[in-house]
Formats: structure tokens, C-alpha cells, sequence
């Protein structure tokens, strides 16, 4: 049943009444209810749901249109539903469980990729499952925090927050907004700034974010600040006049220097990085796991550890042999093991709820923040060569054509036989093994290789998204200067543990999915139509095309990279290949991996770095009966919960990491104005050029009032600027020679000239379709809009 005049939520539209029901709001298919009429149990519950604020049993009667008898069988009906444990009572207020009041209090822990606040409410009970993701949305006077005095609701990361809760449901999920009425308390955590000395003593906070606030420093709180130091300070209640006061907690060194930089990034998106000390307790109190309770002895098998060589933890090791079954010619037996965290980090702890906030790991040029103290990520749960590790671990049959014929989980106690780096296994593979790699390469090098080679067939026939992609690094000097940028050799051992770690997350998946065992999969959709359309549009300049249809497949797009490949657009077709797909996610619906070319997929291989992975091992342990540290209850009613907030945690630490790159890069270059460098364009707007540098790999931008007195069209379709006059223009993937003009190193932004000639653009790119024009006639300050051209 529905309402004849549903309540609304607050910030929505009522709907035209649709045709033949006219009780009924636009989009609902449910029968009409009739005014006065006792309204069901799915009916009160979605009421209490998207009306926080009007909950109490006055306000149900008052908006069902309730009267004399009927409003006594509400009472009932209520009673029951309360009995039963379905909504629960504040006062006069009523609400299902686990849901969140109309008025609540707020902690603000990050700040979305959109740039939203994203809260949690600082009571919730553990029974109820994780607590709720909050979107706080601000005014623009609430976000300005320019102005000496900021307006009393702006807010920011670690803030306390009193706020209006609007709840929007679809089916069973309910999302939460919020709309800030008062800040409590002002930021609990450190803020990150740049001291500036004052001729008196003392100084001020300068901030490095765009919407920071500037804090005053008395002089017998600087410390041992010095001008220009980034510092981080701890904020004191503000008064009702002037600037906040802060004190200063730790000085990290010259703003100017690159080891400043990633701390800068750390804060800007909110990343937890210092460990509370209840949490430091607990990993210090924490004993090696014991082989006992049902843990199988496995330390006579040479697992080892394959890794970068700077690695400082190491979760996974990997043997593999023969298949001996006469039932199985030319198979292999490939072994996983991986760090048993789940028995160190149990539901609830305080290690426990430290992973869940951080999510990950972040991992930058010169530090890693990490998930977990490293006295759990870099001892107890690393696999450290000679010396006994729990594990959880698998063994996987795998036919001679590389098609799984089954696998089995245990939990064990093992020893890894060596800690290899990449180089170091395939140098013995090719011929040149050390002393480390040497006693290894026959009994387990090789056959580890040879399963390889089976599981490739499977890969090879499964056709993964093959895009050619290359990750670079960034090197620094002791003094944490920018030495070089390198591009990684990728090897065949990178391939074999890839393979193997794959073929690992594909089986816990299974696994869990046959006992019916709720799970967070790795899933990445398919790319949407519309990205599809603007991808086959703009392959259809090259001469390329995509088959039309929803259930595009990762080969097609393989075959139009093996077409590209060796081609002068090679690049540009990868890039825009990459744009087209969709982001992965963690959820525990499964929507397959699409990159993957995979069904299933779950994250399993690395619970020291990621939570995705610390779940899917609780609910191994839990649905195996393996013994302590399974999944509970409350974790499995929370598991979308916790997939999306780990998913926003990801994004948050690729930010960070990408934008610390981008820092490092601008501030190795700021020295180097004037300068030219042989770059690739890498982006195409109306407003202008992105340019990457391969040699650093960074972006600058160029503004289009800058390329020549043109007026030029932005073509969507061919990702190009041309020349409303001349013909000639700059197309994406395109390489070109620029010249540096302005380096803003905090930022992380640089401005390039254009030193190469435009090109004859190909015949309709000029063309008017999905695109815009815009005049260039001079240099202009970054960051200004370009003069709108002639329509």
C-alpha cells in the first residue's frame, strides 16, 4: 500500500500523479492507499525511514490522516513492531535500528573525491553494524574559509558537528545527507601549515589547502618553528575574536623540501597517519600466533617470497609442483599462503577500527602510511624468511591447459625458505642466479615458472583487458631530493605472482559464494553506453571501430589495442581506452570483474595493506571452520557499509599518492623555468592543453589563449583544438615541445608555452558537433576562463 499524499522528504519534488491512480506519486506502481486507513508494516517502517524528523506516533497519525479507533490500532501496531525489535524508541521519538535521529552529532573523518565532508555518527552502537556514511553538504559561505572569520557551520576533517540528517531510501539501502547547524568542537587531529614568524615572536599558521584557515601562534607556542617550516599544530578552542590560536606539535623541515611534500597530501585529504596509542598498545601486546587449535604444520614447504627489493612487509608466498594424479598429465599444484591477519586483528578491537578507518595502505616516494602498526604489517604478519608465520593458505589443481580442477583453504603455520625480489628470481630463471636465488632454482624457481606457463594458457584464452600502460616511479636522493623517473622493467616474475595472487582471489571468491557466505567482491562494470558512444566516436577518426551493443567484451577492446599498436596513436588509443572504463569498486553484490574477464573476484591476497582483503579472510575462517577471528554477524549485516566506505578510502590514498607525484615533479622543475621539454599531450578542453612530460611523468597545462591570435574549436570527437582560421591544431596523443613558465610547487600545478607548430587537422574536426570555440590571443593568468569565442 502507499499513501495517498506520501510524506516527503525533505529537498525532494512531489511527483505528477500518475494516469489512472491519481492517489499515487509519478513512478510508483503500488496501489493507492486510502487516506484514513491503517497503513502496514513496510509502509510505517519506510515512513520512520525518510522521516527522521517527523517520527513520533502523533506525527504517523497526523500523516496517514489517522482518527479515533484507528489511531488505538496504530498504538498496537507500533507496540508490536517495537517487541519485535523492528524500530526502537528515543524519548517520543521512533526509528528502525541502525538508522540515525533527524538530529545528530557528527564526526567529520574525510572529504570525498567530490569534495563533500564525509561524517560518521560519534554514538552508534556495535550491535547495529558499522555506522552509517554521512554526506555533509555546506553552503558556499560555509566552505570559504578565507575570511578571518569563518561563518560558525564551515567545518573540516576532525571537527564535531551538531547536524540535520535527511535520509533518502532505495529499497532496502538507506543514504544519509547532513546539513551542518553548529560546530561543536573544532579539529581533535593535527593540522599541517606553513609557520610564519612575526618580528614580535610568535607568528601565524598559514594553510596549505585553498579553503584552509589561518591560525595564530603565540610565541611561547612556536616552539622550534622557524619561518617557511611546515608544521604540524595542535588547535585551541577559538574565541569570540580574531583568528583561532594553535600551538605547534612538530616541525617537519623546510616547506621548500620534497620530504615536506608528501606529509602535505597526507593531511590535505585527511589520511589518517598517527597511530592512537591504545592501538600502538595492542599490536605491542599482541603474541605470534600458536600451531595449535586446528593450524596445520606446514614450515617443511619452501614457500618463499617473491617482492619489490626496498618491500618491508611481505604477505605472500607461493610454491608449486607437479600434479603426481595419473588423472592429471601435465598439471600443476600451485600453492598460495598468505599472512594470517585475521588472527591478530579480531572484529571490534582497537586494531580493528584503526584498518577500518585507514582502509589501506598509502604508499608514497619517500613513506608508506599504513594500515596497521608495524609491529602487525612488518613482524608478526610478515613472512619473513627463516622464521615461523600463521598463514591462511590454498592449494590449487590446475589442469595441463591451465583450467582449474580445484582448491581447498588452510590455515597454517609456515616458514618461508627465501625472500627474493623480482630481479633477483628472474636473473636465476635467465641464467644468473646469486647465492640466494642459486640452491632454489631447481626444486623451486623452475617448477614455479613451469605453472606459470599453464596458467598463462588459461589467461591467454580468457582475454583480460590488455592495456599497455607503463607505471612510473619516482626515485629520490638520501636527502629526499628527485634523483630520476624511472619506468619499471616488467617481468615475467611480476607476472607469475600477478597470475598466482588472481587465481587466489578468484577461489576465495568461489569458495565463499558456494557456502553462501556474504563477501565484498572486487567488481569493475562494464563501461557504460555512453562512454562506449564517445569512445567508438572518436575511433571512428582513426579508422577504428567498436562493435555496438551493451555486452561489449574486454577482447573487443583488445583488438582495437593490437590494431593501435605501433601506430603514432598507439598512446592516444590506450588513453582513451582507459577513460572509457568504469572504476572498480568494492561491493558485495557481484557484478563480475569486466577487466579481469573474470565472474567472480574478491580481494584476498593482502590483508596487511588492504580491509577488502582482512574481510574476505574473517569470512574464510567463519564459513570454514578454521578457527578464531571468523567474521561476525554484525560485520556480515554491514558489509555494504564497509565496502563503501573502503571504496572511498582507496580513492582517497590514489589522490594523496597522485598528487604527492605531481608536487614532487613541480618542485624538481621549479628551478628550471625558461626551459624546453619534448612532451605528449594528454588531454584536450575547451580551455586549453594538458602536455605530460614522459621523462618526469607530470602534467602541465597550456592555456588556449596562448596557442597563436586563432580562434579554435574544441572537437570532442577527435579530442583536438584547431584553427577556425589557419586549419591547424593539436590533437590528444599528439607529441609537441613546450616550454616551462610557470611552476606553482605547493599546488603541484605547472603552465607551459607551445613551442611546436599546430597540424593540418584531418577533414572534420572543425566541424561544430559537440564542440566549442575559443579565441586565444596572449598570454592570461592560470586558472582564468578563456575569452568565450564567436558563436
Amino acid at each position: 500500500m502507499t499513501l495517498a499524499h506520501p510524506p516527503r522528504t525533505p529537498g525532494t519534488k512531489a511527483g505528477k500523479p500518475k494516469p489512472g491512480n491519481p492517489d499515487a506519486p509519478a513512478g510508483d506502481d503500488r496501489p493507492a492507499f486510502r487516506r484514513g486507513d491503517l497503513p502496514d508494516r513496510d509502509t510505517i517502517l519506510r515512513f520512520l525511514a525518510e522521516n527522521p524528523d517527523r517520527a513520533s506516533k502523533r506525527d504517523i497519525a497526523k500523516a496517514f490522516g489517522l482518527k479515533g479507533d484507528t489511531r488505538a490500532e496504530l498504538k498496537g501496531l507500533l507496540r508490536e513492531l517495537e517487541d519485535e525489535g523492528m524500530i526502537e524508541r528515543d524519548r517520543k521519538m521512533l526509528r528502525r535500528p541502525g538508522t540515525l535521529p533527524a538530529v545528530s552529532v557528527l564526526e567529520i573523518t574525510m572529504r570525498s573525491p567530490d569534495d563533500d565532508l564525509v561524517a560518521r555518527p560519534a554514538e552508534w552502537l556495535e550491535d547495529h553494524g558499522a555506522a552509517p556514511v554521512v554526506t555533509v553538504r555546506q553552503s558556499n559561505a560555509g566552505r570559504d574559509r578565507s575570511k578571518s572569520r569563518a561563518p560558525s557551520t564551515a567545518a573540516g576533517i576532525g571537527d564535531r558537528v551538531l547536524a540535520r540528517i535527511f535520509a533518502t531510501t532505495h529499497g532496502a539501502k538507506t543514504t544519509y545527507t547532513a546539513r551542518i547547524m553548529k560546530v561543536l568542537d573544532r579539529r581533535e587531529g593535527l593540522i599541517l601549515g606553513v609557520f610564519r614568524a612575526s618580528p614580535g615572536g610568535g607568528g601565524r599558521l598559514m594553510p596549505i589547502e585553498r579553503r584552509g584557515e589561518e591560525f595564530t601562534i603565540e610565541a611561547d607556542a612556536a616552539g622550534d618553528a622557524r619561518d617557511g617550516d611546515l608544521v604540524e599544530v595542535e588547535t585551541a578552542r577559538p574565541g569570540r575574536m580574531g583568528l583561532p590560536r594553535a600551538r605547534v606539535h612538530a616541525v617537519l623541515g623546510s616547506v621548500e623540501g620534497e620530504k615536506a611534500i608528501s606529509m602535505i597530501a597526507i593531511h590535505s585529504h585527511g589520511i589518517p597517519h598517527v597511530f592512537p596509542a591504545e592501538v600502538l598498545k595492542a599490536a605491542e601486546e599482541a603474541k605470534p600466533a600458536p600451531l595449535s587449535g586446528g593450524r596445520e604444520d606446514w614450515r617443511h614447504i619452501p614457500l618463499l617470497t617473491i617482492d619489490p627489493s626496498d618491500a618491508k612487509d611481505h604477505d605472500d608466498a607461493v610454491f608449486a609442483e607437479e600434479d603426481p594424479s595419473p588423472d592429471n598429465p601435465g598439471g600443476i599444484i600451485a600453492t598460495v599462503a598468505i599472512a594470517d591477519v585475521s588472527w591478530y586483528v579480531r572484529p571490534g578491537s582497537a586494531l580493528d577500527r584503526e584498518a577500518f578507518k585507514r582502509g589501506n595502505s598509502a604508499y608514497f616516494p619517500d613513506r608508506v602510511v599504513p594500515m596497521l602498526p608495524e609491529r602487525i604489517s612488518n613482524d608478526l604478519c610478515s613472512l619473513r624468511e627463516g622464521e615461523d608465520r600463521p598463514a591462511l593458505a590454498l592449494r590449487m589443481v590446475f589442469s595441463s591447459d591451465g583450467r582449474k580442477i580445484s582448491h581447498r583453504f588452510h590455515r597454517v603455520m609456515m616458514k618461508s625458505a627465501a625472500k627474493l625480489s623480482y630481479q633477483q628470481a628472474q636473473a636465476a630463471i635467465d641464467g644468473n642466479p646469486d647465492d640466494a636465488s642459486g640452491p632454489l632454482l631447481e626444486p623451486v624457481l623452475k617448477p614455479l615458472w613451469n605453472a606459470y606457463a599453464v596458467l598463462k594458457r588459461e589467461r591467454t584464452r580468457r582475454q583480460p583487458l590488455d592495456l599497455d600502460m607503463p607505471e612510473r616511479k619516482i626515485l629520490l636522493t638520501p636527502e629526499g631530493k628527485v634523483d630520476k623517473v624511472i619506468v619499471p622493467e616488467r617481468l615475467d616474475a611480476h607476472r607469475l605472482i600477478e597470475e598466482f595472487m588472481i587465481q587466489a582471489n578468484v577461489a576465495a571468491a568461489e569458495t565463499l559464494e558456494k557456502r553462501k557466505q556474504p563477501l565484498i567482491y572486487r567488481v569493475h562494470d562494464q563501461p557504460s553506453l555512453a562512454k562506449q558512444e564517445v569512445l567508438r566516436e572518436f575511433l571512428g577518426t582513426l579508422g577504428l571501430s567498436l562493435a555496438r551493443g551493451a555486452a561489449v567484451r574486454a577482447g573487443a577492446f583488445n583488438g582495437i589495442l593490437a590494431r593501435a599498436s605501433g601506430q603514432p596513436y598507439q598512446g592516444m588509443v590506450n588513453e582513451m581506452v582507459l577513460r572509457s572504463q568504469s572504476q572498480a569498486i568494492y561491493s558485495p553484490d557481484n557484478l563480475g570483474h569486466f577487466g579481469l574477464n573474470l565472474m567472480r573476484y574478491a580481494h584476498f591476497t593482502s590483508p596487511i595493506r588492504r580491509y577488502a582483503d582482512l574481510i574476505v579472510h574473517r569470512a574464510l575462517v567463519g564459513t570454514l571452520g578454521l578457527g578464531e577471528g571468523g567474521i561476525t554477524p554484525a560485520e556480515e549485516s554491514a558489509l555494504e557499509d564497509i565496502a563503501a566506505e573502503i571504496s572511498v578510502t582507496e580513492r582517497r590514498a590514489m589522490a594523496a599518492e597522485r598528487d604527492t607525484v605531481d608536487r614532487l615533479v613541480a618542485h624538481h622543475l621549479a628551478s628550471r623555468l625558461g626551459e624546453a621539454f619534448e612532451g605528449r599531450i594528454s588531454g584536450v578542453t575547451k580551455s586549453g592543453l594538458f602536455v605530460s612530460l614522459p621523462q618526469f611523468g607530470a602534467d602541465g597545462f597550456i592555456p588556449v589563449s596562448t596557442l597563436g591570435l586563432d580562434y579554435y574549436i574544441y572537437d570532442e570527437a577527435h579530442q583536438a583544438l584547431t584553427g577556425e582560421r589557419t586549419g591547424l591544431g593539436y590533437r590528444l596523443g599528439d607529441e609537441v615541445e613546450v616550454k616551462i613558465v610557470e611552476v606553482i610547487p605547493l599546488a603541484g600545478s605547472m603552465r607551459f608555452e607551445m613551442l611546436s607548430e599546430g597540424h593540418k587537422m584531418p577533414a572534420g574536426t572543425r566541424s561544430f558537433h559537440k564542440s566549442g570555440r575559443a579565441r586565444s590571443g596572449g598570454p592570461k593568468k592560470p586558472g582564468t576562463r578563456p575569452p568565450r569565442g564567436r558563436r
